[in-house]
């Protein structure tokens, strides 16, 4: 049975103080904005309080009534007194450029949240050899797009320059804040074969101690198990964030093989995105309701039809235990 046409959907504080040498814990009250959902009632809202630290060095900060990303950006801003821009991206519990424990879309209970901001910026030539170049890109879900691997051999591993956690702010002089990861990855394959192109880099700031050699990243299908708490907080682009159990063993695997997917179709790696394809996926029978739900849920990314099928073939795979 063929899947179903696609069609395109149209797009659509409380203060916080610094505290010297703090042990993680604590309760609050979030502000769920909801994106136009009701919130919950107020007895019935999460209480939860975060730590945080600039991965670079600094004091500890709390952190509470978040809902999403980039509302945690602004709180992790303002307990430092920086602009929410100047956040690239978050890890989990390391201060390290650890592409294994980036901050996605959910947060565990006791997890500490390291920000890394901005740094060095630099201007690179690289000549377009190979028609891949060896790239895998991520995005902070709050307009920046950044490297998360580099591959072995390929033609960015010879540009040593050019590391893992580098945020990409233009391609041949075009600015691409606000641009989403897939399109990112798009531009780049789409650049012509024996030509150079021009990149515009922000690489996070590093500490003393972090200055080491470059890593190529995360290994495809390494432990990427989110947060260590009794849940996690889930934050969702639309919607108040929910308290959710620790993902289940069918839902780890689950999501690890359909960002594999990802990566191998679109030059991207997105738990968040991964996470929530699962979730559609979970309850649906066939194919064709997949594709349907899939096309309700994400219909702006117009995933083809090869990579739905193999998604839906992944979710199968993982409920049966195959994996």
């Amino acid at each position: 049975m063929p899947l179903g046409l696609r069609r395109k959907k149209n797009k659509s504080r409380e203060s916080s103080h610094l505290v010297e040498n703090e042990e993680v814990g604590g309760v609050g009250k979030p502000e769920l904005n909801g994106d136009g959902v009701a919130p919950p009632p107020a007895a019935l809202r999460p209480r939860l309080v975060f730590h945080t630290q600039l991965a670079h060095g600094s004091a500890t900060g709390r952190i509470e009534g978040f809902s999403n990303v980039k509302e945690l950006y602004g709180k992790i801003a303002e307990a430092f007194n920086i602009q929410p821009t100047e956040i690239l991206f978050c890890t989990l519990n390391t201060h390290k450029i650890d592409m294994e424990k980036l901050l996605g879309g959910q947060i565990g209970l006791e997890d500490f949240i390291f920000a890394h901001i901005k740094g060095i910026k630099k201007e690179v030539e690289v000549f377009k050899a190979e028609d891949a170049l060896g790239l895998t890109i991520t995005d902070n879900g709050a307009g920046y797009a950044f490297i998360k691997r580099i591959k072995e051999g390929s033609v960015v591993d010879g540009v040593k320059v050019i590391c893992v956690g580098d945020h990409i702010e233009c391609i041949n002089g075009k600015n691409i804040v606000g641009t989403r990861h897939y399109e990112v990855a798009r531009m780049l394959k789409d650049l012509p074969k024996d030509q150079s192109f021009t990149l515009k880099l922000v690489e996070p700031m590093k500490a003393f101690d972090m200055l080491e050699p470059r890593s190529k990243g995360g290994k495809p299908g390494g432990e990427n198990k989110i947060g260590t708490g009794r849940g996690t907080l889930r934050l969702r682009s639309k919607g108040p964030a929910t308290v959710e159990e620790v993902p289940t063993e069918f839902e780890e695997k689950a999501v690890k093989k359909v960002d594999d997917l990802l990566e191998s179709y679109m030059g991207i790696r997105d738990t968040e995105l991964a996470a929530t394809m699962v979730e559609v996926g979970r309850d649906k029978v066939n194919p064709d309701e997949f594709a349907m739900a899939l096309d309700e849920a994400l219909g702006d990314f117009a995933f083809p039809d090869e990579f739905v099928f193999d998604v839906w073939g992944a979710i199968g795979d993982a409920k049966q235990g195959r994996f």
